[in-house]
């Protein structure tokens, strides 16, 4: 039997996932099953061109596309798809592409039935009771990168966008509705990613699972998918970076992305508490700044991590050596593993640097981060601020007293 029959299955978690090479021959029917008769198809402008867009959009018969979507999505991202799907009457949402589509489709799926702001839907306290259910768009999600796993979350990340570029900041929104009614996941989908977005993508995939794993609490469900989705990166990603054409390694690294995703309810931690500031501030690719930033932030929590260091590191095959330390292994490895990726040390390499606009408040705007909850020491804004001076600078260095 051909290994493409081999490898299509569904499953229902967290959401309806459809996987496997060709899958996506099934969109029309599985739009049909949610009533969408009139589909707006969001993307973005670096996709809206490719052939298998086309292709999609030619299946879904009274189809459009809508592209207007940055790579960090803002609110005026949302605004514009919001007023495309009312003025066209259209009647459910796909969104195809990485992150920053998914995450506009969301925003506009929840926004086209409420009538207050974006805003008013942070995730804080308990503004998701303002949502008007009833009338959100119904949604599939179509990821054809394997990183930020928004295809299975339950929020999007949008740019407030209203105030000066050194104060906009990442937001999180949030409903339980939100996540979409199908996800399919078509490796095929995936083979043009660039090497450079696979890795950056791909390493962003590992921090989702990696900061989910370390983040204070319990919860062993999320911890055995963090576990599980980080040893299929460390098998796949090098694979798929070496030869984007592996279609099995491809799909390993969407159910990887997915599992990462789905891990992170457990928590995110100090990598995404600086990337989102830095995201919004300089508009860099989400998933590259976590790549850069990762070690910086593993080196300032070594403290409080080691000890989870034994278990991960028999699971991604690290020898251990009887007069080593875990850390020390752990360390060695994903240096190597991301130099293998050529993933750029520094800040400094993609142009942030500390005489930036605005750098001086990364400390201030990591707190306030969402993400900065879940990370295993509470660093307050100083220590956020070093962190981001050594990863502008290259230095990496471990702060005993940081606990």
């Amino acid at each position: 039997m051909p290994e493409k029959e081999l490898m299509n299955v569904n499953w229902n978690y967290p959401s309806n996932i459809q996987y496997g090479p060709g899958c996506i021959k099934n969109l029309p029917s599985l739009c049909a099953s949610l009533n969408m008769t009139k589909v707006l198809i969001i993307t973005d402008e670096g996709l809206k061109d490719f052939e298998f867009i086309k292709n999609i959009k030619s299946s879904l018969k009274n189809s459009a596309i809508f592209s207007d979507v940055k790579a960090n999505p803002n609110g005026k991202n949302v605004t514009a798809g919001v007023k495309a799907y009312k003025q066209g009457q259209y009647d459910g949402i796909v969104c195809i592409g990485g992150g920053s589509a998914l995450d506009a489709g969301k925003a506009i799926a929840l926004m086209v039935g409420q009538d207050r702001p974006l805003w008013d839907f942070e995730d804080v306290g308990d503004n998701y009771l303002r949502v008007n259910t009833e009338l959100m768009a119904p949604l599939i999600a179509v990821p054809t990168t394997a990183g930020t796993g928004s295809e299975v979350g339950r929020a999007s990340v949008i740019v407030d966008d209203e105030t000066d570029g050194t104060q906009h900041t990442k937001k999180i929104i949030f409903h339980a509705n939100m996540l979409p009614e199908f996800v399919m996941l078509d490796p095929e989908l995936t083979v043009a990613l660039p090497p450079h977005i696979t890795a950056a993508t791909g390493v962003d995939a590992f921090v989702h699972a990696f900061e989910a794993y370390c983040a204070p609490g319990f919860h062993p469900m999320a911890e055995g998918i963090a576990l599980k989705a980080m040893a299929l990166i460390k098998d796949n990603l090098p694979l798929v970076f070496n030869d984007g054409q592996n279609i099995k390694a491809r799909g390993n690294m969407l159910v990887a992305s997915s599992m990462g995703a789905t891990a992170f309810q457990k928590g995110l931690g100090g990598v995404h508490a600086l990337a989102h500031p830095l995201g919004a501030m300089f508009d860099k690719h989400h998933g590259l700044l976590n790549a850069i930033i990762l070690p910086y932030v593993v080196m300032a929590n070594k403290s409080a991590i080691s000890n989870k260091l034994p278990e991960l590191n028999a699971i991604l095959s690290i020898k251990h050596d009887d007069t080593g330390d875990y850390f020390d292994e752990f360390f060695t490895w994903l240096m190597d593993f991301r130099s293998r990726l050529n993933i750029p040390n520094t800040l400094a390499d993609i142009g942030i640097k500390l005489d930036s606009k605005g750098a001086d408040k990364i400390g201030e705007l990591a707190i306030l981060d969402a993400a900065s909850g879940g990370n295993p020491i509470a660093f307050d804004a100083n220590q956020y601020q070093t962190i981001f001076e050594n990863a502008v600078n290259g230095k990496l260095e471990v702060h005993v007293n940081w606990i």
